[in-house]
């Protein structure tokens, strides 16, 4: 009897053990929203909006709340508007005649969240304006704080503009650290070839001008080289 139970108080100690030993699973982000309106460089819109994106998913079925995120430039530090909702669209009344670009995320109940979405520009109309500046430049590549390799890297960027019939042109700068150099003024193509050395940080934005000489100042983007 005795050797009994002294089995199972063996059986149980394993099974204590095992059981303390199971990790509870962790709790996954939603998934990733899509914009949907205003879609991508939406020109010339009402300032009274109704913002909507698709619903995320949650793995746990967890409740889901978003965060959307209004600015007017396109690293969103320019922020104008940053509120949460439950539902996927809200409703916002914007400054006319001013370009604007924003965001949303998927937050669950135990504050997991999804990857950003993309962020989306728009332009809202004027009361009898005839010429806008043009869109702040969306640099592509190399993105913001990442590492490229040794040699020649393409800086990638795209310009747009609420009048499509406008001929848009480039300022570029560049420069080794935080100090930027205008090393083309006129470009008309939006790539340009750079030689970087390894183990040094650069930095490079782009002004876009329009025909009628309307300006948008660029982000500040920089990156590392292996």
């Amino acid at each position: 009897m005795r050797k009994i139970i002294m089995i199972l108080n063996l059986c149980s100690l394993c099974f204590l053990a095992v059981s303390c030993s199971k990790e509870a699973p962790v709790n996954q982000p939603p998934s990733a929203v899509q914009l949907t309106f205003p879609t991508q460089d939406l020109l010339c819109i009402e300032n009274s909006i109704s913002f909507e994106w698709t619903d995320a998913t949650d793995p746990e079925k967890d409740s889901i709340r978003y965060n959307i995120i209004i600015a007017k430039d396109r690293q969103l530090t320019d922020v104008i508007e940053n509120r949460t909702v439950s539902i996927s669209e809200t409703s916002l009344t914007l400054e006319k005649a001013t370009a604007f670009y924003w965001q949303v995320n998927a937050v669950d109940i135990d504050n997991n969240q999804a990857s950003n979405s993309s962020v989306f520009a728009f332009f809202t109309k004027g009361d009898g304006v005839t010429n806008y500046a043009p869109f702040m430049a969306d640099l592509k590549a190399p993105e913001n704080n990442t590492s490229v390799s040794a040699g020649s890297v393409a800086l990638v960027w795209e310009g747009a503009d609420t009048n499509t019939e406008d001929t848009l042109t480039y300022e570029l700068f560049f420069g080794e650290g935080t100090a930027l150099n205008l090393l083309e003024s006129e470009l008309s193509l939006e790539t340009y070839a750079v030689s970087v050395a390894s183990g040094k940080t650069y930095s490079w934005k782009v002004n876009v001008t329009d025909s009628a000489g309307a300006k948008s100042i660029g982000q500040f983007f920089t990156f590392s080289v292996n």
